[in-house]
């Protein structure tokens, strides 16, 4: 996302960025632009970090800021403005551009400005009645179940991520289809910031059961949602990488991501090798946990900073508790990426269960309880892998708001991974109580956990070909 990272500098800016995703088997990143005053300055750092560190970027406009109607010119001069670049993203030896939204975009008009061959991929929508004849493919960005309008399911109306991944595909016909994957949504602007808005899609177990489902349906293209959303918080990618705070601190704040891409590595090198499954490239002993800091039953509607009135003119501002926030289990989730065979413990304040985990990949639930969480791999009653995650669940409404957010870790702990003096800086506008400082206060327990490990081998990004992974950043 170009538009919260005008705080960066110089190309090395972005050189951690491209590394982490290239070591990971990510292919390309994709640039989210709108119309800021520094858009061109930091397409031009990210395209120079792309080519130092061999890695491909592509522009996706976002047709919040671009117009449909009148827009084809400006976008097929931008995407002339960057064609030539060493690191343009190039398809079926065509300059690769993509969208988020746009359906009113004249398409030939857009080519006709850009004066070169474009591969055109954009989030149209065939629910819109959008046809394909001027494109040649196209992303779904509905990475989450929900109820068809954007929120989340409700009784007996429920548009999974698998359906809308059939209705993209029969659209589409014979053209490649950019299929979404995302590990989690939920949002929380109260009035103290313009763009109100306020819910959840459900999550839980999402990021597991979608590579899963990816691996079945082998698209020739996917994309990851996001790398630095943190306002969605659907952030991939580090807190500490370098942005400005546009009010998503009051839920990022100690709530790292990381350890969900150390759970996608073994399925992005499946997806990319066209295995049925990611347990051949398991190369070490890991477990990947994730859950939310409170229980969705907790009351924090005294001090919640979205208990007034807000701007609502996209129909996406709730008071209180956010649209949805039903849908989400109360539970700790965990993966095992296993070499062989163990069982796995997982204790959650005062409930612990065990469970056999086979030699590969596999997913486990426990239901939630406050306090600490700890997480045990054995074999033969011997702890191959232990440690307690640095957060605890909560009782306490954390800076007085409802943070339906993730907290994800990893046993071998994870790096240190603390948001930046920028990415903190609107932390306590809006906020209710004065409990809150805008510090990261966890710290790091980096590779301090037990374990005994075999050498991990880093799987870095193939070639561009007829599997592609772009990433939107």
């Amino acid at each position: 996302m170009i538009g919260i990272v005008s705080d960066r500098t110089s190309a090395a800016d972005y050189d951690a960025d491209m590394k982490r995703a290239k070591a990971y088997g990510i292919d390309a990143f994709a640039l989210n632009i709108g119309v800021d005053s520094y858009t061109d300055t930091q397409l031009g750092y990210a395209y120079e970090s792309a080519n130092n560190n061999g890695m491909k970027v592509f522009i996706s406009f976002d047709f919040n800021w671009y117009s449909q109607s009148s827009g084809a010119a400006a976008v097929g001069a931008k995407i002339a403005q960057y064609a030539s670049k060493p690191a343009q993203l190039r398809v079926d030896n065509k300059v690769f551009a993509s969208s988020f939204a746009g359906d009113g975009l004249n398409v030939p008009a857009m080519r006709s400005a850009a004066g070169l061959d474009v591969f055109f991929a954009p989030n149209f929508h065939p629910a819109q009645g959008t046809a394909t004849t001027d494109i040649d493919g196209a992303l779904n960005w509905m990475a989450w179940d929900s109820n068809g309008n954007n929120k989340a399911p409700t009784a007996g109306n429920n548009v999974t991520v698998e359906a809308g991944d059939t209705a993209y595909i029969n659209w589409l016909g014979s053209k490649p289809y950019i299929a979404p994957v995302s590990p989690w949504f939920s949002t929380h602007f109260g009035p103290e910031v313009s763009y109100s808005k306020n819910w959840v899609f459900p999550s839980d177990l999402l990021w597991y059961r979608r590579w899963n489902d990816i691996l079945t349906l082998g698209p020739r293209f996917l994309e990851i949602i996001t790398w630095n959303d943190y306002g969605e918080s659907h952030y991939v990618g580090p807190l500490s990488s370098k942005h400005y705070d546009d009010g998503n601190s009051k839920w990022t704040n100690d709530m790292p991501h990381d350890g969900w891409l150390d759970m996608a590595k073994p399925f992005i090198s499946a997806y990319k090798a066209g295995a049925p499954s990611p347990n051949s490239y398991i190369t070490s002993d890991q477990l990947i946990y994730w859950y939310r800091p409170t229980l969705k039953t907790l009351d924090c509607d005294a001090t919640d900073t979205t208990m007034v009135v807000a701007n609502n003119a996209s129909g996406n501002y709730f008071m209180g508790r956010p649209d949805g926030s039903t849908t989400m289990q109360d539970a700790v989730s965990v993966v095992a990426l296993l070499t062989s065979a163990g069982k796995v413990t997982v204790t959650s304040g005062s409930n612990t269960q065990v469970f056999d985990a086979a030699a590969g990949a596999s997913a486990f639930q426990v239901p939630m309880a406050v306090g600490s969480q700890k997480f045990t791999l054995t074999r033969n009653d011997i702890a191959v892998l232990s440690d307690t995650s640095l957060r605890d669940i909560s009782s306490i409404c954390p800076c007085g708001i409802y943070n339906f957010n993730a907290y994800v870790g990893s046993v071998p702990a994870g790096f240190s991974d603390p948001l930046g003096t920028d990415g903190l800086a609107s932390l306590t506008v809006g906020l209710h109580v004065g409990t809150c400082s805008a510090t990261p206060s966890l710290g790091t327990k980096t590779n301090i956990a037990t374990a005994v490990l075999t050498s991990v081998t880093s799987t870095l990004a193939s070639p561009m070909s007829t599997s592609s992974l772009p990433l939107r950043w």
